[in-house]
């Protein structure tokens, strides 16, 4: 069970905002070289690991003269870039007193929506692995936007792992496991294990109080979810008892993989993106995506909503609005209404060949989890 985290030949390690820098957000040196401690003893035996780092807009609101958090999206991009350079060099001047070299590699989900992207990512990544270097991921916070963000670093690493083929993930917080209600709580029971959904009926999950975070446990169950869909435990544990997660020890919440591999490109899909838009599909159109897994055709689309481009990801929704799927679009929004209703063949005939295609193709459709 847990020596699947102890036998891994390639980890993902998540770590939180609040477990590496004080509330004020100044870097806590000795909490980054007690989490490099550990990571460094772990690769120098051989194992290769990515790890994903929160911190970069907390670790600028010290500098910045900020005591919280901003709300407004400008303060934290700028936020983010001070604070981005001084904990990456936190990070180097740490991890070089093991002999180790860091790469900084900055992701946001508008990257991972396009096929070209995550390729490249996938190939960066896996290129520093091969020259040694432990890459150090966080999202972009400089250039992302409301509409274009991974929402929490939980997510990321769990996309991440699947993205280089990671043998496990390992989230680490400032709460050393995933309990049944609030762990201030008197009588709260820690999970050692979760192995599926119903394991987590009744579990209050809540949000971090951390004033320097984003994340909370919704998220990194979510981010579980999404690694043991794909085949790959995780552990939850706090940031301290990184040493014992790593080694397989009985600490923290061990999530049981489930599932098999879904395609990279649909994992993305499923959960690095948001529709930029929607086609209203009716019953007939949801049968042939759901059910037999068939492109969309203009004949099964009813209306349209949103602006979007060819190649943006839309939602799929039935007759009553429910989302079914999620597909990247080969039609800009203007041009999908004159299409609705009609045959490929006539619009071929119409309007040129370039149009006798399908809406979404089916190798690029995802059917979403609670639909499917």
């Amino acid at each position: 069970m847990r020596q699947r985290i102890s036998a891994a030949s390639k980890v993902v390690v998540k770590v939180g905002s609040s477990s590496l820098t004080t509330p004020q957000g100044v870097i806590d040196v000795d909490r980054v070289d007690a989490l490099v401690d550990v990571l460094a003893a772990r690769r120098l035996a051989g194992t290769q690991i990515v790890l994903v780092s929160s911190g970069a807009i907390a670790a600028g609101l010290g500098p910045l003269g900020l005591t919280t958090r901003p709300r407004d999206l400008a303060t934290q991009q700028a936020a983010a870039s001070v604070g981005q350079g001084v904990l990456v060099a936190r990070y180097t001047s740490s991890f070089a007193r093991y002999g180790l070299r860091v790469g900084q590699v900055l992701l946001t989900a508008d990257d991972m929506m396009r096929r070209a992207h995550h390729a490249n990512a996938q190939r960066t990544l896996n290129r520093l692995l091969e020259l040694g270097i432990m890459p150090i991921v966080n999202e972009n916070d400089t250039v992302a936007t409301d509409e274009i963000r991974f929402g929490d670093n939980d997510r990321l690493a769990a996309l991440v792992t699947h993205l280089i083929h990671a043998d496990a993930l390992v989230l680490l917080s400032d709460v050393d496991a995933l309990y049944d209600g609030p762990p201030s709580r008197s009588g709260s029971r820690r999970l050692a294990e979760i192995r599926g959904p119903e394991d987590l009926e009744g579990v209050e999950l809540g949000r971090n109080g951390a004033a320097v975070g984003t994340g909370g446990m919704v998220t990194k169950v979510q981010a579980a979810r999404i690694a043991t869909g794909a085949g790959v435990p995780v552990v939850l544990t706090a940031a301290a008892h990184a040493a014992q997660a790593l080694a397989g020890a009985d600490v923290g919440t061990y999530f049981h993989p489930g599932g098999r591999h879904p395609g990279t490109r649909l994992l993305w899909l499923a959960h690095a993106t948001t529709g930029r838009g929607r086609l209203h599909l009716d019953d007939g159109a949801v049968e042939a995506i759901v059910s037999r897994r068939k492109s969309l055709l203009p004949a099964g689309v009813t209306s349209v909503e949103g602006e979007f481009a060819a190649g943006d990801p839309v939602d799929l929704c039935g007759p009553r609005g429910a989302v079914v799927a999620r597909g990247l679009v080969n039609f800009d929004a203007v041009e999908i209404p004159g299409l609705l209703g009609r045959s490929t063949r006539d619009l071929a005939s119409e309007l040129g060949p370039e149009y006798e295609r399908e809406l979404i193709h089916r190798d690029d459709i995802v059917i979403l989890e609670a639909h499917s």
